[in-house]
C-alpha cells in the first residue's frame, strides 16, 4: 500500500501546482497583454463608475438602447431567458418588444427591425449592438436630439468595431460608447 500511497500524493501535489498554480498564472500573463491589462474598461459617468463591457439600461429616446435584457442589466446575476422560440410566454414577450419598439421607431419598418432588438442575449448584459440595429434607432436619436439623421449615421459609423482580428464575430457598436459620443457632439 505504502508504495502506491506516495506515488499518488506526488500526482496529487503536481496536478495541484500545475492546474491551480500555473495555469492561473499563465492567464494572468496574457490576459496583462489585452488592451485594458485584464481589467475591465470603465468610464466616469454622472459620478459614477460605469463599465463598457456590460450592457446599461437607456429608455430616453435620444439615446440607443441595448438589447432587452431577462435580468434588467443586473450583472449580480446575469442569464438569459431559457424560453425558446415556441414557448407561448417567449412569443408574447417578443411581440410587446416589437410593438414597443414600433411605438419609438415610426419609421422602422416592423420586417425591418434587428431580432436582437427584440430578443435578450444569453448573458442579459451584452453591451454590444451591430451597425444594422444601430442605424435603426439612427432616425428617432436624431429626431429626440434635433440634429441630423445623416449626423447620427456618422457616429454609428465612427464607433463601429470590426470582426476580431477581421475574422471573427460580427461588426458591433458599444452602446454606452456610442451614447456618451452623442452627449459628447449634442453639448
Amino acid at each position: 500500500m505504502k508504495q502506491h500511497l506516495l506515488p499518488a500524493l506526488k500526482l496529487t501535489l503536481f496536478c495541484l501546482l500545475l492546474c491551480s498554480g500555473l495555469y492561473t498564472l499563465l492567464l494572468l500573463g496574457i490576459a496583462k497583454l489585452t488592451p485594458n491589462g485584464g481589467n475591465a474598461a470603465t468610464v466616469e459617468l454622472g459620478g459614477r463608475t460605469q463599465y463598457t463591457n456590460i450592457a446599461q439600461a437607456f429608455t430616453q429616446n435620444k439615446y440607443f438602447q441595448p438589447r432587452p435584457s431577462a435580468v434588467e442589466y443586473n450583472a449580480a446575476g446575469s442569464g438569459g431567458s431559457n424560453k425558446g422560440p415556441g414557448n407561448p410566454e417567449f412569443i408574447t414577450t417578443v411581440k410587446a418588444r416589437i410593438d414597443t419598439f414600433m411605438a419609438h421607431n415610426p419609421g422602422v419598418a416592423k420586417a425591418g427591425i434587428p431580432s436582437e432588438l427584440v430578443t435578450a442575449s444569453a448573458s442579459g448584459l451584452d453591451p454590444h449592438l451591430t451597425p444594422k440595429a444601430a442605424m435603426a434607432q439612427a432616425q428617432r436619436v436624431a429626431a429626440a436630439r434635433g440634429i441630423p439623421t445623416a449626423r447620427v449615421e456618422q457616429l454609428i459609423t465612427l464607433h463601429t468595431q470590426g470582426p476580431l482580428l477581421g475574422l471573427f464575430g460580427p461588426a458591433t457598436v458599444n452602446v454606452l460608447q456610442l451614447n456618451l459620443a452623442l452627449d459628447a457632439a449634442t453639448k
